[in-house]
């Protein structure tokens, strides 16, 4: 094959996640995320490779495993079958399952600390600091947060011994230069700030990679005394499962990755510290590493010690791998966090699934049974509203690889939606039963049925990478049996379908969920967790007024207008410098930015802030709070305890009315 025919490469890599206990919602997220790329990129035409894993040495694992008297292997070999079980049911697509205890990596690790050990960048010293177990992470005297770890606010415990170190320090400049050049390698963009200003330009220590007080690890090769510490080993896999440093076809192929996908908790490592690793190694680093956000339960981040985690084989067993798919990747903004509670998750598979696509489908296909015997024809009967479906069909995939390669799920989904509630409103627009009583009107009736099975079979190609156990349903209805008529080049031409093809009935694609009853058996599943969602749905009503909140006048509609609501994002945040209950936030208002200060600093972080889209009410009168200039409001509700901000999912700068 000649090089100019050769497909496109793309690496995409879910962090190798540490099998210490059961994987959760969370994890799930960061691994659909990256299913979902790799399936978009293989649709179109790019060679793929998705690389996902387990971290596997380290001190925590050797405690747990003889707590639970197992050899760490026998105990690790239990955890990742459970996790590639998992992968199954989920059905995640992933080329290579990469294990640090693997022979090659354990190889390939050795060799890359031989290298940097002979230029110079890991010299033997001695450690003395205090060390997180869980974490595995060493802090100063001045990083720990009332005497406990900064990350996970558990104990630490004051260690010293002889370590090698690698010369982080050795790469801040390099850093800080690499950021300022290629501001799209961290997204979302706020993350750089963050690694400059909180973590380079304070001053980078160089970093312990080696440890003499356990055992289960891989050996130091030029001093069997210490294992390598976790991340030289654990940040080396993305390089190791490619050949790196022995055979390195695979290397040469794919890297750099095309992108990281990490939660934003570990931004911090796959970023300053992976970024000096490689440039030590003189290896080009990724090009993007996409810290996302979390999904949060009431009252916080899930957390394997808290035991509040959500189990998505539950999830799968009564909705479906598509479903679950679905509502993680168009629910939450990918960057942001996220609050997961069954009734937001109930809620998106009705209004989308069942409401829109599933009624949508099973209607379509009814309505050509009935009037058609179940037959399409192609006519030139055309009415008034074709040309605008076909239209906003054929736009859908060019919008959708836009925001696939920003890695913008949400609104990636959002546009195949749209195209959903098009082909909807096309049929109201059209009323076939209307049509199916004058004969007269036969040829127009075959050509609005044939519009809306050419639009649903467009609706199948672009949601496969995303839900393809669904799209492979809506072929076998329509009858599509070509994979010309099924691949990513059929969307951009409209009438695919032969004329004469059959349809066949099709079972409801997503019944209907009866909320309450369903939250009710989702109850019974796990009482304490439906415990605190019931008590929200119960009271969140009852406290939007109180009694000792009076109701102000009445307005009439003419005075709602004169309030220009619009939605924000918010691009920046930091703290308002002479007042610690005030933030500062910078918003993106379509084309315009905006600067507001808020009295939210009590309830949300500036971290927490970056990335959220905001209800700002953009016709206020700007005024200065405390000396900085506030130029309108978010809209936020609050009690005497919590604060939640008002948002909606629309592009910013979308008017609310």
């Amino acid at each position: 094959m000649c090089t100019s025919c050769e497909k496109k490469t793309y690496y995409v890599t879910t962090p190798i996640y540490y099998p210490s206990s059961k994987l959760h919602i969370g994890h799930t997220y960061t691994t659909v995320a990256a299913d979902a790329i790799a399936r978009f990129k293989r649709a179109t035409g790019y060679d793929v490779k998705f690389l996902t894993g387990t971290d596997e040495h380290g001190q925590k694992i050797e405690k747990v495993a003889q707590e639970k008297g197992l050899e760490p292997i026998v105990f690790l070999n239990q955890q990742v079958a459970e996790i590639k079980s998992l992968w199954d049911k989920m059905e995640i697509s992933y080329d290579v399952f990469i294990r640090t205890t693997d022979d090659y990596h354990e190889r390939r690790v050795q060799n890359i600390f031989k290298k940097l050990h002979e230029k110079g960048d890991i010299y033997l010293g001695q450690y003395e600091g205090w060390y997180c177990t869980p974490c595995e992470s060493f802090w100063t005297e001045n990083q720990l947060k009332e005497g406990n770890c900064p990350d996970c606010q558990r104990e630490v415990e004051l260690t010293k011994e002889d370590a090698y170190f690698f010369r982080l320090s050795k790469y801040s400049d390099r850093l800080i230069d690499l950021f300022e050049n290629n501001p799209e390698i961290l997204e979302p963009k706020a993350r750089i700030n963050e690694m400059v200003n909180n973590f380079i330009k304070p001053g980078l220590e160089d970093l312990c990679i080696s440890r003499t007080s356990f055992t289960w690890g891989i050996p130091v090769p030029l001093d069997e005394k210490h294992v390598i510490y976790v991340w030289l080993d654990a940040l080396s896999n993305y390089i190791t499962a490619l050949g790196y440093s022995e055979d390195e076809t695979e290397f040469d192929k794919y890297w750099p990755a095309d992108v990281h996908l990490v939660g934003k908790e570990i931004v911090r490592f796959h970023t300053i510290i992976w970024f000096s690793l490689l440039m030590a190694l003189e290896v080009e680093v990724p090009k993007k590493v996409f810290g996302h956000g979390w999904i949060l339960l009431e009252g916080g981040k899930m957390s394997k010690s808290k035991g509040n985690v959500v189990d998505p084989v539950v999830l799968i067993e009564r909705y479906g791998v598509d479903a679950l798919k679905y509502f993680l990747l168009r629910e939450y903004t990918f960057g942001q966090d996220g609050v997961f509670t069954n009734e937001v998750l109930l809620n998106r598979l009705n209004a989308d699934l069942a409401n829109d696509l599933g009624n949508l489908v099973s209607r379509s296909i009814a309505m050509i049974e009935k009037y058609n015997n179940g037959v399409l024809q192609k006519t030139t009967a055309a009415t008034d509203f074709d040309a605008d479906l076909v239209a906003v069909g054929l736009g859908v995939s060019s919008k959708l690889e836009e925001r696939m390669d920003r890695l913008d799920y949400s609104n990636a989904l959002e546009e195949i939606w749209k195209f959903v509630r098009r082909t909807n409103k096309y049929i109201d627009e059209t009323a076939p039963w209307v049509l199916a009583k004058e004969e007269a009107n036969k040829e127009t009736l075959n050509n609005v049925l044939y519009h809306l099975a050419e639009s649903i079979r467009l609706i199948a190609v672009l949601i496969g990478p995303f839900m393809h156990h669904t799209s492979d349903k809506i072929f076998t209805a329509l009858g599509v049996t070509d994979e010309q008529a099924k691949n990513w080049e059929s969307l951009q031409t409209f009438g695919v379908i032969p004329s004469g093809q059959t349809v066949q009935k099709i079972d409801t694609l997503f019944p209907r969920i009866d909320i309450p009853k369903e939250l009710e058996a989702l109850a019974a599943l796990n009482p304490t967790e439906e415990k605190v969602e019931a008590v929200e749905v119960e009271v969140a009503p009852t406290e939007t007024i109180k009694e000792d909140v009076p109701l102000l006048p009445e307005i009439t509609i003419d005075d709602f207008a004169k309030v220009d609501l619009r939605v924000a994002e918010v691009i920046a945040c930091e703290k308002h410098p002479k007042a610690d209950k005030l933030l500062v936030l910078q918003l993106q208002v379509g084309n315009e930015q905006r600067q507001v200060v808020s009295g939210i600093a009590q309830f949300f972080t500036p971290d927490d802030m970056v990335g959220k889209k905001v209800i700002l009410v953009a016709n206020l009168k700007p005024v200065k709070l405390r000396g900085i200039e506030s130029q309108g409001m978010i809209l936020a509700a609050s009690d005497e305890t919590a604060l939640a901000l008002v948002s909606v999912d629309m592009p910013s700068g979308t008017h609310i009315s």
